[in-house]
């Protein structure tokens, strides 16, 4: 009892630290229920498009002859493998008639893509806001954004529909882009050094949390359909609504109050809250030594951050995470899966690509616990090499499925184990990895850096795959392999592993030149065997 009441003491989890992290992580969730919640109703959205545009409707130009799951072929978005169950455009359509298509796809493809040029765009200024505002009133203000962008979608019925839509997506884009370098910087100032890593983690299970509700309430019967769809769009409102009056109750980050605004006893204050009765002396020794190696470095700009040598390495680390975690191929696993599972014999395929979400889910808050344990590094790599292996039997599965019927169970396998590999390392560790490689000087700039280059992936993995796949067939996959081997080569040399340490004293390590990341694993393998 006394040695259980000494971790609870040591890792000082309360209330209000719960309350702070939960809070925070709700930006997460509406960025999660943001990249779902288009796919759903996605045939009932372009079919409101065309009456308000005048268009032909898309039932005119492409159905689904089975009619099992009522979804809708556009022509020329076909998956590989030929055009069975759909009818393509008759010959002798009007021009009009024929030009249809474009149109839809092109107002569709703006209002999907139009999300992550919002994210990117505002993703530089948050370093700034977070600076100039605070990390609670940074997010209490941006929360403005997501609520304005979720009315307007929310009332798309009530004027040109494709408008309201493209806005109100373009706006939640740049909350998102704000709220995901805030929510990081927060939740790491916030959590002690023990629990920062599974603490950091729940930015991941918002999102997929976000996503597997969107998907639920997506479905036809619940408001998925013709008259619910304005209020599926808009919902995640509520949360954000949620978020601004939660984030009230909110202590500011100690480490923002002491070291950027040399408030010292706001800090002690806001120390007691979070950690409860614990002395806080401990951490203000360390966040001054901090403060200090801050003010001999002078404020870092993005500029600075990728000219001076001093950072070198850990920018190189933090763009390459946020790479791998968007060029792994994961979005494509969810694209594809639905179709996979329909030609595996599955009677509704969107209950397995449901499924597909609630393991993403499961193996997320696993995580949670499996990464102070394992540590960063290990589960990044052991998650892409995971991912690879996966990547090349879903290879197989998918260039076979014509000869043996029995391949699509071997791709349906592949699929499950792609995204519990991703949610073991390569989802939730970029997210907060990036906080946690940059002292406080440098790490506002490092965070906007970052978040850019996650958004920038995502709108190039959004608006590439669709031709690459076309063009590569079921080898599109082999590809994505083809980059988990670089990605995993990567980490093994260069990624250091960070569990337990300071950001102090991570950052001494890098200012070690050429430090090999395995000889960092040794050296905390070596301090772990000390303090033990």
């Amino acid at each position: 009892m006394d040695k259980k009441s000494k971790m609870q003491a040591e890792k000082h989890l309360t209330g209000t630290l719960v309350l702070s992290v939960f809070t925070a992580v709700l930006g997460f969730f509406q960025y999660g229920y943001s990249l779902g919640v288009i796919n759903a109703p996605q045939k009932v959205i372009e079919a409101h498009y065309g009456r308000v545009l005048g268009i032909a409707p898309l039932d005119r130009l492409a159905t689904n002859v089975s009619g099992e799951d009522g979804t809708v072929t556009v022509p020329g978005t076909e998956p590989w493998g030929g055009t069975e169950g759909t009818l393509t455009p008759p010959a002798d359509t009007g021009e009009d008639l024929a030009t249809s298509p474009h149109v839809l796809t092109m107002y569709w493809s703006l209002s999907v893509s139009v999300f992550a040029v919002g994210g990117m765009i505002s993703s530089f200024t948050v370093g700034w806001i977070g600076d100039r505002l605070g990390r609670v009133k940074a997010m209490l203000v941006v929360n403005v954004l997501s609520i304005a962008g979720n009315l307007l979608m929310g009332l798309a019925k009530f004027g040109p529909s494709h408008m309201l839509i493209i806005a109100g997506r373009a706006i939640t884009g740049l909350y998102c882009g704000l709220s995901s370098g805030l929510v990081p910087m927060y939740v790491s100032e916030v959590s002690p050094t023990a629990l920062r890593g599974a603490l950091g983690t729940l930015h991941q299970l918002a999102i997929v949390t976000g996503i597997l509700i969107s998907q639920v309430l997506g479905l036809e019967f619940l408001l998925g359909n013709d008259e619910m769809w304005p209020l599926l769009l808009g919902l995640s409102g509520v949360a954000a609504l949620l978020q601004f009056f939660l984030l009230l109750l909110c202590p500011e980050s100690p480490r923002y109050l002491y070291i950027k605004l040399g408030k010292v006893e706001e800090a002690k204050k806001s120390l007691k809250r979070l950690r409860g009765n614990c002395d806080p002396m401990k951490e203000i020794a360390e966040m001054e030594k901090e403060k200090q190696e801050a003010a001999s470095e002078k404020k870092v700009s993005i500029r600075q951050l990728f000219t001076s040598s001093k950072y070198k390495q850990a920018v190189i680390v933090a763009l390459m995470v946020q790479i791998s975690q968007q060029f792994s191929g994961i979005n494509a696993i969810f694209y594809y899966s639905t179709n996979i599972f329909e030609r595996a014999g599955v009677d509704q395929p969107v209950y397995a690509t449901i499924g597909v979400g609630v393991v993403n889910t499961v193996f997320t808050v696993i995580s949670v616990f499996l990464v102070e344990k394992a540590g960063r590094r290990s589960l990044f790599m052991a998650g892409l090499m995971g991912m690879l292996i996966s990547a090349v039997a879903m290879t197989v599965g998918l260039v076979l499925l014509s000869q043996f019927a029995w391949m699509s169970y071997v791709s349906m396998v592949a699929i499950f184990l792609f995204v519990i590999f991703f949610e073991v390392g390569p989802g939730p560790i970029p997210w907060f990895i990036v906080a946690e490689l940059f002292s406080q000087g440098p790490r506002p700039a490092a965070i906007a850096v970052a978040g850019f280059c996650n958004w920038a992936c995502n709108f190039i993995v959004g608006m590439c795959f669709q031709y690459i796949a076309d063009l590569c067939g079921p080898y599109v996959f082999a590809i994505f392999a083809a980059l988990l081997l670089v990605f995993f080569l990567f980490a093994y040399f260069k990624v250091p592993e960070t569990k337990g340490k300071s950001f102090e004293e991570i950052a001494a390590v890098f200012r070690r030149k050429k430090l090999p990341a395995k000889a960092m694993t040794e050296l905390a393998n070596l301090r772990g065997g000390e303090e033990a």
